[in-house]
């Protein structure tokens, strides 16, 4: 058990996607002693990952990445942590989602933040569940928050919170958050590729774009193509 034990302290799970870096800063609006915690799990890029250093370096905030390749083979079936599986295009829906679902993810991701926490004396682990998500992804849904929290309370000496800030907010919602606090997206990372430039195609991108257009802003990033023209080269190749 540590020798404190700190409710002004978070560990922040922190992928280098625009949601966490949106929790990520949130927190540190807070005024908190935040400790980053990202995973190499055998993703299909390490454009996130590259992408969280960098942050976290710049903000001067203690940062790990935790390598847990090992357990790649457990959690294989997925076009996010198998390179050979076409990755689908289009916006989320039930028929190109399951492709991308990583097995049991965040369970395991909330258990080892929940561990740092607990070692070195956070109160807190944050990380960027949000509404959009709660139909495609189980782990982000509030009832999985929820018995995850539960669990949080009681798996050790002391409790530990989990801190969704955005479990009921949508990807917009978040984004405007973030813009409000005069955040720069372009230092963030959302393509299920990782190519020089964005896809513009996959799920993941589709959603982003959508976010920045229901703020009425442009997406710092550049895109090799953006869902219209994407669109419309589908269009000629079906003529």
């Amino acid at each position: 058990m540590p020798q404190s034990f700190s409710a002004n302290a978070t560990v922040v799970i922190y992928s280098g996607g625009m949601d966490s870096y949106t929790v990520l800063h949130r927190a540190l609006r807070e005024g908190l002693e935040v400790h980053a915690l990202s995973f190499d799990y055998g993703q299909r890029h390490g454009r996130e990952l590259e992408t969280a250093r960098r942050v976290c370096a710049a903000l001067e905030v203690p940062h790990q990445v935790i390598d847990i390749r090992a357990i790649h083979s457990l959690i294989d079936n997925s076009a996010l942590t198998d390179s050979d599986r076409s990755m689908p295009d289009g916006d989320y829906d039930a028929d190109n989602l399951t492709a991308t679902v990583v097995p049991n993810r965040n369970m395991m991701l909330l258990s080892m933040a929940i561990a740092k926490a607990v070692n070195i004396g956070a109160g807190r682990v944050d990380y960027g569940a949000h509404g959009g998500d709660h139909v495609l992804y189980p782990d982000c849904r509030p009832a999985f928050v929820e018995a995850m929290n539960a669990v949080a309370g009681i798996a050790n000496f002391e409790p530990v919170t989990l801190h969704t800030p955005y479990l009921h907010s949508s990807k917009a919602e978040i984004l405007a958050d973030g813009l409000a606090m005069g955040l720069d997206y372009r230092h963030t990372w959302t393509c299920y590729e990782g190519a020089a430039l964005a896809c513009g195609r996959c799920g993941s991108c589709r959603e982003r774009l959508a976010a920045f257009a229901a703020n009425r802003a442009s997406d710092p990033l550049a895109y090799a193509a953006t869902p219209e023209s994407a669109g419309a080269s589908e269009g000629r190749e079906d003529v």
